[in-house]
């Protein structure tokens, strides 16, 4: 793994070297929570909104859209695929990371310029998918979400690399819950909020599906983006890294697309397999099992305006604890622990949506589950962003990370697409059981790689 956990200590190794750091002091709580009011904290807040509103608008709201528009489940989960973009990114992560873009690097940075051409795309293509109604025509939507996911993947490689190079190793943890928090905040405008809009456009009287309180909500969710670009042109560029000279395209290619990784493997040697490893899997349950979440809200008879206060407000107001908790307890505990712990709970949470299942439309239930779901997926989270990000090195930051947090979405994403076809075959108690034994093996992992830093 890329932490070295310390018994008392708060803080945790970036790992960038195999000599032992000497120790650190154990901050007092109140420089802890400090933190949470720096400059770069307070930013990586407003840029995770940012970050956030995309992904459930082609992913989990867009099968919301989907299943109301009568579109089969089966369907639904093969157009999971759409966002295996964000598995892919590391291939154009090198180019993020060194190219600069024509007019816009001059003026903004590397970073910031990559972050607002992404964000471009991003309102482009929700303005696409809002035109266009999947009953009558799905390919025009479809091309949408892949430009939505495309510019979502291109944000979160320069946002990453953002984020990394704004602040020093003991305040990744902290950066990565505001992230977090920020990031849930959109995803509580991105899914109840659009729900909501959804409700309110619906014409008086008319029952059943309506294409344009579809349309109206993601316009408005195209316009939200706006937040994330005034952000970007208000920040500060990050201190830019002088990057080697290239006297041709060859050496260009090297230090761009074979460094980063050469890096990674010479560092960690024969522990790099058992950390791509556990970087492939650990949030399998998770992703697996919310492709099918919300076309399983609509069968299961929840309304808009219920899935939208109890899944997409509260849930993610527990998310957000949870991330809080994770990032707090990583910088006191080390993320090992909170990042077992993490898979613990993930896990175990999936079983009871398995008991969810067999009671129907049941609202107090809903609440329960979604509390204990959300707050574990905040606190894995945290802990594995943290995780992630000690194992980058800043000179290829935004390569690796963009590699790592690939790997990440890569198997997980593309097991989802047979979602949809799983739960049509055995339904829905079965697969909500198979993706918690999914989480099984990362257990396993995590135990293998924080005794190999150990000996």
């Amino acid at each position: 793994m890329g932490l070295k956990e310390r018994q008392g200590s708060a803080y945790y190794s970036s790992m960038t070297s195999s000599a032992a750091n000497p120790p650190q002091i154990k901050p007092t709580w109140v420089d802890t929570f400090k933190v949470y009011l720096e400059p770069p904290t307070l930013r990586m807040l407003l840029l995770g909104f940012s970050a956030g509103l995309p992904l459930l608008l082609v992913l989990g709201t867009l099968s919301f859209w989907l299943r109301e528009a009568g579109l089969d489940r089966t369907t639904i989960g093969y157009l999971s695929w759409v966002g295996l973009a964000y598995a892919f990114k590391w291939l154009w992560a090198p180019l993020v990371d060194r190219l600069p873009i024509a007019l816009l690097t001059r003026w903004l940075g590397r970073r910031r310029s990559w972050l607002l051409l992404s964000q471009l795309a991003i309102m482009g293509g929700l303005v696409a998918m809002s035109f266009n109604d999947p009953q009558v025509a799905l390919q025009p939507v479809v091309w949408g979400a892949l430009a939505v996911a495309f510019g979502s993947a291109t944000q979160d490689i320069a946002l990453d690399a953002f984020r990394i190079e704004s602040a020093n190793i003991d305040r990744q943890a902290a950066l990565a819950a505001a992230y977090q928090t920020g990031y849930r905040l959109a995803m509580i405008w991105a899914g109840a909020g659009v729900l909501w809009v959804a409700a309110r456009a619906e014409v008086a009287g008319v029952v059943g599906y309506q294409h344009g309180a579809w349309q109206t909500a993601y316009l408005v969710m195209a316009a939200s983006m706006l937040l994330g670009m005034l952000t970007v042109l208000l920040s500060p560029e990050p201190i830019r890294r002088a990057m080697p000279s290239a006297k041709n395209v060859h050496e260009w290619l090297r230090g761009a697309l074979i460094e980063p990784f050469a890096d990674f493997l010479h560092r960690y040697g024969k522990q790099a397999l058992l950390i791509l490893a556990l970087i492939a899997i650990y949030r399998i349950s998770d992703v697996v099992m919310g492709i099918m979440a919300n076309p399983f809200y609509v069968d299961m008879g929840y309304s808009k305006d219920e899935v939208a206060a109890v899944t997409k407000i509260f849930g993610v107001i527990m998310t957000l604890v949870g991330a809080f908790v994770g990032g707090v307890l990583s910088m006191r505990l080390g993320v090992m622990r909170v990042l077992m712990l993490g898979a613990v709970l993930s896990a175990a949470t999936n079983l009871l949506f398995a008991a969810l299942s067999t009671r129907g439309h049941d609202v107090t239930a809903l609440i329960l589950v979604i509390s204990a779901d959300n707050l574990a997926s905040g606190i894995a989270s945290a802990a594995f962003i943290a995780y992630l990000s000690s194992l980058t090195n800043i000179n290829y930051s935004a390569t690796q990370y963009a590699l790592f947090s690939s790997m990440m979405l890569l198997a997980p994403k593309f097991l989802a697409g047979y979602s949809g076809r799983y739960v049509d075959a055995f339904g829905y108690q079965h697969f909500f059981i198979g993706t918690s034994l999914l989480g099984l093996p990362v257990l396993l992992l995590v135990w293998l790689a924080t005794r190999s830093r150990q000996l």
